[in-house]
C-alpha cells in the first residue's frame, strides 16, 4: 500500500481537519481519486456512508443516499483532492501509477477520462477516441463506444462480477458496442448484409406467372379471357412490389393490343 510522505502527511491533515473527516479516510479518497485519474473515485468507508462513486462532472452517489449534507461535504473533499493530486507530485513516498497499475491500454489512446476496478476487471475510458478499454484476466478488449457519453460505472448486479455502466442514453449494453480490438490483434468490423432487392429479378416474374407465347393465343373470347387473366395476375405482382409501374403498364400495354 502506497505510504505518504511528510508532505502528503500534512496536507492530508490540513483537509481532513478543515472537512471534519479523519485523516485515514481522508488518505483513502486520495488514492481512490488519484486512481481514477482525477476525474472520479469509487470508494467504501464508513465515514464516506459507506461504498460510492464520485465524478468531476457533477455526479455523486453514496451509499447513505438521502444525507443531503454529508453529500455536500464528501463532493467538496473530492474536488480538492482532485485538484491537490493534480498539482502537487510529493504526496507519496512513491509516486502513484495513474489507474492503479501500469498503462495496460495502447499507449495511442492517451490518458482516459475515467478509469478503476471491479473486482477482477478494470477499465478506462477515453471520450476523445470514443474508446473504452476492459481488463478481464489479463486480456484487454477495446471498445468502439458510438455516442455514448460514459456518466457512471458500478458493479454488475447479480454476483457476475462485472461492470455496469450507463450513459445519456441510459444503461450501456456492452455486447451491442463494436470490439475493435483484442489482445493487442485488431478486430475486422462485421460485414454488413446485403440488403434485399426492392422487386424480383424478370427471369423470377416469369416464373412466376408464366405467360404463354403470342402464337399459342387466339383473338376468341377464350384468348381475351386468357389475356385478362393474365393482366389480373401481374396487377397482383405489382401490388406486391414485384413489378415496378413502368413494367405493368407495358405489358398490360402489350397484352391488350393483342384483343
Amino acid at each position: 500500500m502506497l505510504q505518504l510522505s511528510d508532505t502528503g502527511l500534512q496536507a492530508v491533515a490540513s483537509i481532513a481537519a478543515r472537512h471534519g473527516f479523519s485523516t485515514e479516510a481522508v488518505t483513502a479518497m486520495l488514492q481512490a481519486v488519484q486512481a481514477g485519474g482525477g476525474t472520479m473515485a469509487q470508494f467504501s468507508h464508513p465515514e464516506f456512508g459507506g461504498s460510492g462513486q464520485w465524478m468531476s462532472g457533477g455526479m455523486l452517489m453514496l451509499g447513505d443516499m438521502f444525507n443531503h449534507g454529508l453529500k455536500a461535504r464528501v463532493d467538496g473533499l473530492c474536488h480538492e483532492l482532485a485538484t491537490l493530486a493534480a498539482t502537487r507530485g510529493d504526496l507519496w513516498l512513491s509516486a502513484p501509477v495513474f489507474g492503479g497499475g501500469s498503462a495496460w491500454w495502447p499507449a495511442e489512446l492517451g490518458q482516459p477520462a475515467a478509469s478503476g476496478a471491479q473486482n477482477q476487471m478494470r477499465y478506462a475510458w477515453f471520450p476523445q477516441a470514443r474508446r473504452l478499454a476492459l481488463d478481464s484476466g489479463g486480456e484487454v478488449w477495446i471498445y468502439d463506444t458510438l455516442d455514448h457519453q460514459i456518466g457512471g460505472f458500478s458493479q454488475q448486479q447479480g454476483g457476475s462480477g462485472g461492470i455496469a455502466m450507463s450513459s445519456q442514453f441510459g444503461p450501456v449494453d456492452l455486447a451491442r458496442l463494436p470490439v475493435v480490438m483484442r489482445g493487442g490483434v485488431p478486430v475486422a468490423p462485421a460485414p454488413v448484409p446485403a440488403p434485399a432487392p426492392a422487386f424480383a429479378p424478370i427471369a423470377q416474374i416469369a416464373q412466376i406467372a408464366p405467360m404463354a407465347p403470342p402464337a399459342a393465343m387466339s383473338t376468341g373470347s377464350a384468348g381475351g379471357e386468357d389475356i385478362l387473366a393474365t393482366i389480373e395476375k401481374l396487377g397482383a405482382l405489382l401490388q406486391r412490389g414485384l413489378l415496378t409501374e413502368q413494367e405493368f403498364a407495358a405489358k398490360k400495354a402489350e397484352l391488350l393490343a393483342r384483343l
